[in-house]
């Protein structure tokens, strides 16, 4: 399994001005490449296509432009998040007419680029990352109406993806209204319909906090202080009902605890890799979503750090444990 380190958290919780202001695509290049464990190294990154690592609008000389900085460094590019969140390109999908229409625009415009970086080949494989743009209170206001938009504005989305030869994969974080829980996520893809070109994003982070119920109680599969065969026999009902759904994996770490700005509030908190509070045994944990992944097209996997502080970023250390939890999943398997 080749092994990519994902781009967008020298975004994601970024602000200029601050002492935690955006990194920019190139430094994050050159920390991933920076990264070694016993010769081995990143294959790949994984691109969030907004400002200011990548133009949602850029011309075809940009884009080409962007792929010859990432192929220079001997790096391949894999999945991208389109950019479906309102102040963004998009809007919520389960939202106004507007708010859809810009979200399946966000998709477009992400296939768009997609093609451009396939036809340089740089990119060989990966997905569309999308989640339902809009928070859990929201949704909870007409549970089964807003799903069923949801579904629908998916499956536009997926029409759009199936046109430009890419499949579409819903990261499933517990901020998401219809994505909050394993149970509301499994409903909102099966409610999609289209299996073979809409499906899911294991984040072994998000994913911890679904077994928790925190933002879905009643679906909750663990509670605090189960035992070890508690824990897997959790794992295994989450993962048997959302793998065969599973397109592309983050390895994470979790801490048990949540954290989050702005949209991204009360989410599954990233930790580092060899966090001491760390819940996951991220090996085994990710062997569980990977069982068969070749037969789903999963051809990499990627490392999620959102929300690490500019300093953990900018740490050789913290990308060498990065690259060393990976490359253990990648033996385990």
């Amino acid at each position: 399994m080749k092994l990519h380190n994902a781009m967008w958290p020298g975004l994601v919780g970024k602000e200029p001005g601050t002492d935690h202001p955006p990194i920019a695509l190139d430094r994050m290049l050159e920390l991933t490449v920076a990264a070694e464990v016993n010769g081995r190294k990143f294959d790949g990154v994984d691109l969030f296509i907004f400002h200011p690592h990548t133009d949602p609008d850029g011309s075809e000389s940009d884009i080409r432009n962007m792929a010859d900085q990432i192929a220079a460094k001997g790096l391949k590019v894999g999945s991208l998040v389109a950019p479906v969140w309102p102040g963004t390109v998009g809007g919520t999908a389960f939202g106004s007419d507007e708010d859809r229409k810009n979200f399946v625009l966000a998709v477009e415009k992400s296939c768009r680029i997609a093609g451009i970086l396939n036809d340089h080949g740089v990119r060989q494989s990966g997905i569309i990352r999308i989640d339902s743009a809009g928070g859990v209170t929201d949704w909870a206001k007409d549970p089964a109406g807003n799903t069923g938009k949801i579904a629908a504005t998916f499956r536009e989305a997926g029409k759009v993806a199936a046109a430009h030869g890419e499949r579409l994969a819903a990261e499933g974080e517990i901020c998401w209204g219809g994505m909050h829980s394993w149970k509301a996520m499994l409903d909102t893809l099966e409610a999609t319909g289209m299996p073979e070109v809409v499906g899911f994003q294991a984040d072994l982070a998000h994913t911890y906090l679904y077994l928790m119920g925190y933002n879905a109680p009643e679906a909750a599969l663990l509670k605090e202080g189960y035992s070890d065969d508690e824990f897997w026999a959790a794992y295994q009902k989450m993962t048997d009902a959302l793998r065969p759904w599973t397109f592309d994996f983050h390895v994470a770490q979790n801490d048990g605890t949540v954290h989050g700005t702005g949209s991204h509030d009360k989410t599954g908190r990233h930790c580092p890799a060899n966090d001491p509070n760390g819940k996951l045994n991220i090996a085994k944990c990710a062997t569980y979503w990977l069982k068969d992944a070749d037969k789903r097209g999963m051809k990499h996997i990627c490392w999620d750090g959102c929300m690490f502080p500019n300093e953990t970023l900018e740490s050789t250390g913290t990308w060498n444990e990065v690259l060393k939890a990976m490359i253990a999943v990648d033996e385990a398997l």
